[in-house]
């Protein structure tokens, strides 16, 4: 595809945003100008300080809109009679990032009390951590409302290290993607760090005689183990170590060779259809960024509350009295 015809997929995409969900472009315009700016000022300052800060509200955004839609459900803090989505084993320890939300938030209702949603703070943040990292800008169609509902039993809806192509596919699709564009979004694990805990099974599990995942590549293996010794702490390592900071195709040239660290990364080589989109994206970073941005944008959208639905909460945190 030529890099013309590559971005017009993420401006046509924007073009249809505010059709789909109601959202809008320049929602804030109006009512809490800087809103945007303040958002990126604090990924930024975060980013500055932590490189994989980006990752994680890329992550949290993802997670938030896999459970009950884009409605900032993933920040809510358990409390003595609910136990929230954030401390799901799917989400902790691995989630984080919460802390920039925080200050993204005071500073708003500083600045425009009561207008800006949690929802759409995360939103901006995963836009801004996508382009810090090196991937294309793209416009958040914005007005989601926040929700008032985190419960710990829904985050069943996220898919699993663990997941081979056909319950990814079935997962994705749940939610309105094709498979193209779960490979597509499966590319977000180019940045990042995973605990040992989530692919330890890949290396001392399997019955073979090495107790290792035959589709994982050895050298790989040796390296994995050696950072993630069986019965030692649950360390972390980076999801793509060749680059882990920056958002390019180094993922997929990781898959093509066997060193995908999760089960669902290797499992995008067991079709011909998703194994050649693999290889095409490894081979193409505009086309895969470009398609990136345009399924996020898509993402963003999933089960947003808008009009009166929902509520703008005061803090992130606590669904407001």
């Amino acid at each position: 595809m030529r890099p013309i015809a590559a971005l017009f997929l993420v401006s046509f995409a924007l073009l249809l945003a505010p059709l789909r969900s109601h959202l809008q472009l320049g929602f804030y315009s109006g009512s809490c100008a800087l809103a945007e700016f303040i958002v990126k000022d604090e990924v930024r300052k975060a980013f500055f300080q932590d490189v994989g800060l980006a990752a994680g509200l890329l992550r949290l955004h993802f997670h938030d809109c896999f459970v009950r839609g884009c409605d900032a459900s993933v920040l809510i803090d358990s409390t003595p009679s609910n136990q929230a989505e954030k401390d799901s084993p799917a989400n902790n320890p691995s989630l984080r990032g919460f802390d920039v939300i925080d200050n993204a938030k005071a500073r708003l209702e500083a600045a425009c009390p009561g207008v800006v949603s949690c929802a759409d703070i995360l939103a901006f943040a995963a836009r801004d951590s996508v382009q810090m990292t090196g991937g294309l800008r793209y416009d958040v169609p914005a007005g989601r409302r926040d929700g008032r509902v985190s419960l710990i039993a829904e985050t069943r809806a996220l898919p699993l290290s663990t997941a081979n192509l056909n319950q990814l596919t079935r997962m994705f699709s749940s939610h309105g993607f094709t498979q193209e564009e779960m490979v597509t979004l499966s590319g977000a694990h180019t940045i990042g760090r995973s605990h040992c805990t989530s692919f330890a099974s890949r290396l001392y599990s399997y019955n073979t005689s090495t107790n290792q995942d035959p589709s994982l590549d050895g050298l790989y293996a040796s390296r994995l183990m050696q950072q993630c010794p069986q019965g030692g702490a649950d360390s972390v390592v980076p999801m793509n170590p060749g680059s882990p900071v920056f958002a390019d195709v180094g993922y997929y040239i990781d898959v093509l060779t066997n060193r995908g660290l999760f089960t669902s990364d290797q499992a995008l080589l067991t079709s011909t259809s998703t194994a050649n989109q693999v290889a095409q994206y490894a081979t193409n970073p505009l086309l895969w960024k470009s398609k990136f941005a345009a399924a996020m944008v898509k993402m963003g959208q999933i089960g947003v509350l808008t009009g009166g639905q929902g509520e703008i909460r005061s803090n992130c945190r606590l669904i407001n009295k």
